[in-house]
């Protein structure tokens, strides 16, 4: 049960970054907000992974941050373009 601090923290964390994504003045913050909330979610799959000796968070965890960081370079994309 060591984990279970680490894990209270994160979700703090993430409380705190998607506070930036509901009030953040701008798409570009909102859209660094949401990322960061992706970043700590894959910190997480990793820390619950090794806290129960499971592999297949790992994995999961792996495949979350290939999928996010796609998503964010076609986020930035749109947005360069223009649209906002």
């Amino acid at each position: 049960m060591s984990w279970l601090p680490a894990v209270v923290f994160l979700g703090v964390c993430i409380a705190i970054a998607l506070v930036r994504v509901a009030i953040g003045p701008t798409v570009p913050d909102r859209i660094v907000g949401l990322d960061t909330v992706n970043s700590i979610v894959v910190v997480a799959m990793v820390l619950l992974g090794a806290a129960f000796r499971e592999v297949i968070y790992i994995d999961v965890a792996i495949v979350y941050a290939l999928l996010s960081f796609v998503a964010t370079l076609f986020i930035a994309k749109y947005i360069e373009k223009g649209k906002f």
